[in-house]
């Protein structure tokens, strides 16, 4: 969206306006980020701009001591102030690879401290009760069952899950190729009983659901057509009822952590995890083995003696 189409983009200064579009394109080619995270990047840099045109100032002369007078000033919570510091920290970046010469006014700004939140993730038993809640005698329940032993075996993001394309099976292998956050590509084993699962929605639920046309996505709506993300945490939230879990502990990616932390509880090699998730870092996959260390405490807590 260009300058000329943007509300309320008159205050901000044609270059800065222009200098935002040019950054947006940037990171967008360079790591094929979100449409969401490229519009939050949008709103908390032109933010910045119509604040500093106000004062006199712009983006592109920006210094450390406004930078922090803006934060003091727009306030907001820590998680709030965190996220328009990453875009801040993004922008002046990229900027500076490009002008050398150009000092980087975010350099010297303290980030805030999250507090560190722990994924959750469901007891084995409770994802078992979680997996059979559909009624897979309908093409519709069976269709939801194959999704949820497919993000439970596979540890799919729920986005990775609904944008499936049926190209992506390769059922004669036991494999799916994923396309991640940046555009990029994984394989990923699926076990024999998630495999059984997708075996029956292909046979038997998903030509119902297709109706005779060949559309492109692997699990289809019941009016054929793929589904979203919404629609899909709507179901997990149906299905936890049914199996007695508190609306409380879930998320939209309770199965993807729940699977993530089983596999460490096995034995899981923290290297094979984070290439299964996907994650670029391995600092990303760590936290799990934080969420398998609470478990094991509250576990001898609970039952030894002396807990």
């Amino acid at each position: 969206m260009r300058k000329k189409d943007r509300p309320h983009a008159d205050s901000i200064a044609q270059a800065d306006a222009d200098s935002i579009d040019a950054f947006l394109d940037a990171v967008w080619a360079e790591d094929g980020l979100s449409s969401a995270t490229l519009e939050a990047y949008r709103r908390d840099l032109e933010l910045l701009a119509r604040w500093l045109a106000a004062r006199g100032g712009s983006l592109r002369d920006a210094e450390r001591e406004q930078l922090s007078a803006f934060h003091a000033a727009c306030g907001g919570a820590i998680r709030t102030l965190a996220r328009r510091q990453s875009a801040f920290r993004r922008y002046y970046g990229w900027r500076t690879r490009r002008q050398p010469g150009q000092a980087d006014p975010t350099r010297l700004i303290e980030r805030p401290r999250l507090p560190r939140t722990l994924p959750k993730a469901l007891a084995e038993r409770e994802v078992e009760r979680l997996l059979a809640a559909p009624d897979t005698a309908t093409p519709l329940g069976l269709r939801d069952r194959a999704m949820l032993e497919l993000m439970y075996a596979c540890g799919l993001r729920v986005s990775e899950l609904v944008e499936l394309p049926l190209a992506a099976c390769n059922m004669r292998q036991g494999v799916l190729r994923i396309t991640g956050k940046g555009g990029k590509d994984r394989l990923v084993p699926v076990g024999e009983v998630a495999l059984e699962w997708l075996g029956a929605y292909l046979d038997r639920a998903r030509p119902v659901l297709a109706g005779g046309r060949q559309p492109a996505a692997l699990f289809l709506s019941r009016r054929g057509e793929g589904m979203s993300r919404q629609m899909f945490w709507t179901l997990v939230k149906r299905y936890a009822l049914v199996a007695g879990i508190a609306p409380a502990r879930l998320s939209p990616h309770v199965l993807r952590h729940s699977f993530a932390t089983h596999l460490l509880n096995h034995g899981a090699d923290l290297r094979a995890l984070q290439l299964l998730l996907g994650h670029s870092s391995l600092s990303t996959t760590q936290i799990y083995t934080l969420v398998a260390r609470e478990g094991l405490k509250r576990l001898h807590a609970r039952h030894h003696p002396r807990g």
